[in-house]
Parts: structure tokens; C-alpha cells; sequence
């Protein structure tokens, strides 16, 4: 039997009959690759758009979010680990198709359908099939991911997607390496084309005590961001709490997070975030040319919400995102 080659995500795995994928999720079978998790999900949730975190996309809604086991990163703190690192068969599956998925979104009055969890490089065939039927209904698509791609499925992925929220881990390719089991080079790409091809993008980089967590650290991470993706693409600094194979560390100070928006706001990023703290004002959205509050969130609870018509109501200044479903 021949080999196949997976062009999907820059490992290119090779693989001979019967070898699955680096993912888990994919396989040669017959000399052709298949995907192992099609209509398979093994969770199923409604979450406010908040919890991805969304905070320019339909603030206040639900998504219907869903994902597959598998992975084609290794974080060593991932927090859904026990379906990320698993196989297919050793998780609770879910039979649904994509209609279900859909028919789920409306029943639960999700304007959106967020392939989250996981990853959703990896079920990328049942993600698109998902997209294809949710515009039909006038549901929209998001991706949570960490952006590890090839250009031309990504480049696919983007005529179908209306929101993506990449995890970008951290600035160097020692992080990368080290802590990820993959590299930088491939998930700036992927937030530079995401960008240029229009889709809505959010960014998070979670913050992990001695991993990434320096001013020089931050002070890169934003200079990049400002020069490859410009000052308004929104940036959430998440408070790390150990996980997996990082529980010897200890939860991201407060000081760290607060440290990170104030040198990317000193850099020109004009939407900066702290998450994983519900109270702080750093989760809060604030007009960059009034500095007024615009969006008050209390956790994943929108709490008030003076944006009209895309624009500040205090002085029509214009807040990139989309607001009205």
C-alpha cells in the first residue's frame, strides 16, 4: 500500500497503511487519508462568546461550541488535555452531523457555532461541513485555535469563517518548541493571512510564571503584533492555573497580567484584555479616543454596552468588530 503525506498542518506527516496522523485524528486507510472524527464530537456545550474569548464579536450571545478528540500541538499545560491528547476511541463520542450541529445552534438561540476545545485544525472537514450548512441558516462560524496551519487550508478555512480567536502562546521559537511541540514560524503566518483576508481576529497569549511572563517578553509580543496585524486587533492576556504536565508552576500574579496590558497599551494596542480574572477592569472594553466605557463585562456577563451602530456612544468614535448579528 502507498504512503499518503497530510498536507494540512506543517508536520506534513507521511504515513503507511493503517499509521495515523501526530494529530490522533487521521488516518491512511486504502492508501487514502481520512479524517477519523467526522460527525464524532465528544463535547457538546453552549457557552456565552464571552468564555472563548470573544470581546468584539457578537458580545453578549451564545455559540454552540463543539469539538473532536485530538490535537496537532502538545502544550504542556493544556487544559482540555483529556480529549486534546487523546484518541478518538478513548473518548465519549457524540454521533452528529452537521445538520444536528446546526439544528443545535437554533434550538438554543446561538447566533454562532464555535469549534473550540480542541483544535480545530484537525477537524477541519467536519468543521467546514458544519460552516456550509450554518450559512444556509444565517449562523455564523468561529474558530478557536492555535493557528497551526498550511497557507492553503487556512486559506480555505477563511472563506468560510467569520471570527477566529488564536491562541499565540508566546514570542520565541525556544517557547514554541519547548512548550508546544511545534513552532512560531507557521502560527505567524496564520495571524498575518487571517488578517489580510478579513476575517475577525482575536488574539490570546496566556501568560505562564518563568515561561513567558518577561517585560521583554511582552514589550515583543506586542511590537509584532502592532507591525504584522496592526493596534486594534483585540489582544487578551489570560491568567495561566496549572495544568497537565505544568502543575509544579504556579497561577499567573495579577501584577504579571496587569504588567502586559499596560506595555501593550503603552505600544498602541488599543483593545488589551487581562482574562481569566472575572472582576478586574482589564475585562472591560474602553473607547481609545474618549477612554470611556463602552462594554462592562462581570465574568462572561455583559454587564452594559454602549456601542451603537459599531460606534462609541459617547463621541461616534468607530470600534472594529461585529456588533449586530
Amino acid at each position: 500500500m502507498k504512503k499518503v503525506k497530510c498536507l494540512l498542518c506543517p508536520r506534513g506527516c507521511e504515513l503507511k497503511e493503517g499509521e495515523r496522523g501526530n494529530c490522533r485524528s487521521r488516518m491512511n486507510i486504502d492508501g487514502k487519508l481520512q479524517t477519523l472524527v467526522h460527525g464524532k464530537p465528544c463535547a457538546v456545550h453552549v457557552d456565552p462568546i464571552e468564555k472563548k474569548p470573544f470581546y468584539h464579536f457578537l458580545p453578549g450571545s451564545l455559540s454552540f461550541s463543539l469539538a473532536t478528540a485530538g490535537c496537532n500541538l502538545h502544550c504542556s499545560y493544556c487544559q482540555n488535555w483529556e480529549i486534546s491528547q487523546s484518541n478518538p476511541e478513548d473518548t465519549i463520542n457524540i454521533d452528529m452531523s452537521p445538520e444536528q450541529v446546526v439544528q443545535g445552534a437554533i434550538g438554543n438561540k446561538c447566533k454562532t457555532i464555535a469549534c473550540t476545545y480542541s483544535e480545530p485544525i484537525i477537524f477541519f472537514e467536519y468543521a467546514a461541513d458544519i460552516a456550509n450548512v450554518a450559512h444556509k441558516n444565517n449562523v455564523l462560524n468561529i474558530w478557536v485555535t492555535a493557528g497551526y496551519i498550511n497557507q492553503k487550508p487556512l486559506e480555505e478555512a477563511c472563506s468560510f469563517l467569520d471570527a477566529i480567536k488564536v491562541d499565540f502562546k508566546g514570542i520565541t521559537e525556544e517557547f514554541y518548541q519547548n512548550v508546544t511541540r511545534g513552532s512560531i514560524g507557521p502560527v505567524m503566518n496564520a495571524i498575518k493571512l487571517i488578517k489580510e483576508k478579513g476575517v475577525w481576529l482575536e488574539i490570546v497569549n496566556l501568560i505562564v510564571p518563568t515561561y513567558n511572563d518577561t517585560k521583554d517578553d511582552f514589550s515583543k509580543y506586542c511590537d509584532w503584533i502592532v507591525e504584522n496585524v496592526g493596534p486594534d486587533v483585540p489582544v487578551h492576556f489570560s491568567k495561566f492555573w496549572p495544568m497537565y504536565q505544568l502543575k509544579n508552576l504556579p497561577p499567573t500574579p495579577e501584577e504579571s497580567l496587569i504588567t502586559a496590558r499596560n506595555i501593550a497599551i503603552s505600544k498602541g494596542i488599543n483593545y488589551a484584555y487581562i482574562g481569566n480574572i472575572p472582576e478586574h477592569v482589564g475585562n472591560n472594553t474602553y473607547c481609545p479616543v474618549c477612554k470611556k466605557l463602552i462594554i462592562e463585562r462581570l465574568g462572561y456577563t455583559v454587564t452594559q454596552n454602549n456601542i451603537t451602530g459599531g460606534k462609541c456612544k459617547f463621541c461616534s468614535n468607530k470600534i472594529p468588530g461585529r456588533w449586530d448579528s
